[in-house]
């Protein structure tokens, strides 16, 4: 693969989740009007116009706004925060403002007088437009952004020194009884063993050491429910939506954009610190 090509390979936070899609399309609409109307990054031709410049102005952000209300509404739904990566954030920017691009060409008959406002070629401008103003500002900042989160999160991690797994004590089994949602499936475990346990759907992943080997148990039950039964041991922090880990037995801690990567023996996956956690992590995994 070409070098440069790698970049878009790199992991990227999904911010659209933790931001309410209202705030966002708020903000959307703001920066657009401000550009617009302050800016007039395009020529216009004031005698075709069928209202002042400021209504104009004001019509594409409205645009805008409701396009990033249904937009970013819909791939909240779709996304894989886990999965995702710089050029899949490029990718959704670009497919915003494509649509973006189409909606003000269906206005155009709402702003301009211009017997030729449905050809291929106006269609193509406004596509053209959004995308250079819109592309531009990614183009700079995703970069920039991806290399700031970066640089602190591997900074951050390398504050974290994980006791060697192997000096670790090893306290009497003190079996627990957890329960599920289904009871036939409720079970008693020893919770130093617990390596990870990962939500799937409405079931659980809880992987175990089990000797030289990990296995991996499904439960009926929700990442919320084994939270609770554990909260009375110290070890055990919830790092991400769909994460709860056992602090003891992390042997490295690695940074990249998207947050904190926790390295746990026997499993073939990093295990995700989401940014908005890492506060309750640290505090944590200090405590220990």
């Amino acid at each position: 693969m070409v070098p440069w090509l790698k970049t878009f390979r790199n992991p990227y936070p999904y911010y659209y989740k933790e931001i309410p899609v209202g705030y966002l399309a708020a903000t959307i609409f703001l920066m657009s009007m401000g550009f617009n109307y302050l800016f007039e990054p395009f020529e216009v031709y004031r005698p075709e116009h069928r209202m002042g410049y400021f209504w104009i102005s004001m019509v594409h952000s409205l645009n805008a706004l409701w396009i990033a209300l249904i937009w970013f509404g819909f791939w909240n739904r779709q996304v894989n925060e886990e999965k995702w990566t710089v050029g899949k954030e490029m990718l959704l920017i670009a497919g915003y403002l494509i649509m973006v691009g189409i909606t003000q060409f269906l206005v155009r008959d709402i702003i301009y007088d211009n017997p030729l406002n449905w050809t291929g070629r106006y269609l193509y401008e406004e596509i053209r437009n959004t995308l250079l103003v819109g592309i531009l500002f990614a183009c700079i900042l995703i970069p920039l952004n991806f290399l700031r989160l970066q640089r602190r999160h591997r900074n951050q991690a390398g504050h974290f020194q994980p006791i060697p797994v192997g000096n670790q004590e090893n306290p009497t089994p003190n079996p627990i009884f957890i329960e599920t949602r289904q009871k036939s499936d409720d079970f008693t475990i020893d919770p130093s063993i617990i390596l990870v346990a990962k939500a799937e759907g409405n079931y659980l992943e809880i992987y175990i050491t089990a000797g030289s080997k990990t296995e991996k148990l499904i439960k009926r039950m929700t990442l919320k429910d084994l939270e609770n039964q554990l909260e009375h041991l110290p070890n055990f922090c919830k790092t991400h939506r769909s994460y709860l880990v056992n602090l003891g037995v992390v042997e490295q801690v690695k940074g990249n954009a998207q947050g904190l990567q926790l390295v746990i023996p026997g499993l073939d996956f990093t295990v995700p610190v989401s940014r908005t956690m890492i506060p309750l992590f640290e505090q944590q995994f200090t405590d220990q």
